[in-house]
């Protein structure tokens, strides 16, 4: 964890912190000043295939999301990150959170015909691994929430001789594993024991394949809490445990920054990465910038406006020993 974290109020015009992009990292737009307080979106990708439907994103539009997200100063945290508010990007840029649903076969698939595991190029993984090549100041995270139990394809990434080897690719890449219920099981259906035993075996399976990984969230199914939430939260079945800090939901716009009192880990909204909505959110963010998080660059420290730091929430981050400086030096 942190030792020390400052947080740099701005004073007004005269005293804020200009938080300029560094031209050589391809960000075309106009820097906004820090505020970490702003804004994140949390983005829920489906099928990655070759043509685009409702579901499935193209190839060649995943890669221009790639591109246009970059360009547009956004920087890939893991949703962990989020969870933890351990958000460490290049200054002046704006965090985001990739998820991935229903783990189908082309969000992280083995080419075919071959004894050893070669990626699929044209795979999620395959096309964020090829673009942080060239841009490694962007990233390389993501949040893959699956289905131990699914129907193929979509059990575990279809290829059922690489399962081990995908979930073990993901877990030491860098890239995060979450519960979706062991077949996409729609919670507010079930009784807490069936419900209970469709996220725990659903951990079981996962710590089977990767073993002492944590699952630190849930992705409802169709976006439906149970009827108690605490059972989505914690619970047992037959011995094996699950704990979920966060929980997402299938929509809902994007979410509060992480130290923002309103910050609801247990109900974080997404956005469906459609054409639609991507242009909706990043041209809304383009034309409002004020809403947007936006990284002071220093991991250790909190910038955001005089006027909003009745909004941060002190109570939740006093341990890391908070401190006030007008300059945020």
């Amino acid at each position: 964890m942190f030792k020390k974290f400052r947080i740099a109020v701005l004073m007004g015009a005269g005293l804020l912190l200009s938080a300029r992009f560094n031209p050589a990292a391809g960000v075309d737009r106009t820097p906004g000043e820090a505020n970490e307080l702003g804004k994140v979106m949390i983005l829920e990708y489906h099928r990655i295939a070759d043509k685009e439907d409702r579901w499935s994103r193209s190839v060649e539009n995943f890669r221009n999301d790639l591109e246009r997200f970059y360009r547009l100063g956004y920087r890939l945290i893991g949703l962990n990150d989020y969870i933890d508010g351990k958000i460490n990007i290049p200054r002046g840029t704006s965090p985001l959170i990739l998820t991935f649903d229903d783990s189908s076969p082309g969000q992280l698939r083995f080419k075919e015909g071959g004894r050893e595991a070669v990626m699929d190029p044209d795979c999620a993984v395959g096309m964020l691994e090829a673009f942080n090549k060239v841009h490694p100041d962007f990233g390389l995270k993501a949040t893959f929430f699956v289905l131990p139990a699914a129907a193929q394809p979509h059990k575990l990434f279809g290829q059922p001789e690489f399962e081990k080897q995908k979930l073990q690719y993901l877990a030491t890449h860098g890239f995060e594993i979450g519960n979706h219920t062991l077949w996409h099981a729609n919670l507010g259906k079930y009784d807490e024991p069936t419900i209970r035993k469709q996220l725990a075996f659903s951990v079981k399976i996962i710590r089977a394949l990767v073993p002492g990984y944590r699952v630190r969230a849930l992705a409802l199914p169709f976006g439906v809490y149970p009827k108690v939430l605490d059972v989505a939260v914690r619970g047992a079945f037959d011995g094996f445990e699950y704990y979920h800090e966060a929980i997402l939901r299938v929509s809902g716009g994007p979410a509060h920054s992480p130290y923002h009192k309103a910050c609801d880990l247990l109900h974080l909204p997404r956005i469906q990465a459609t054409n639609t909505e991507l242009n909706y959110w990043l041209n809304h963010f383009e034309q409002k910038p004020g809403e947007r998080f936006i990284s002071d660059g220093n991991p250790y420290e909190i910038t955001f406006p005089m006027e909003r730091q009745n909004e941060f929430n002190r109570t939740k981050f006093e341990k890391f020993r908070v401190n006030h400086s007008k300059t945020g030096k």
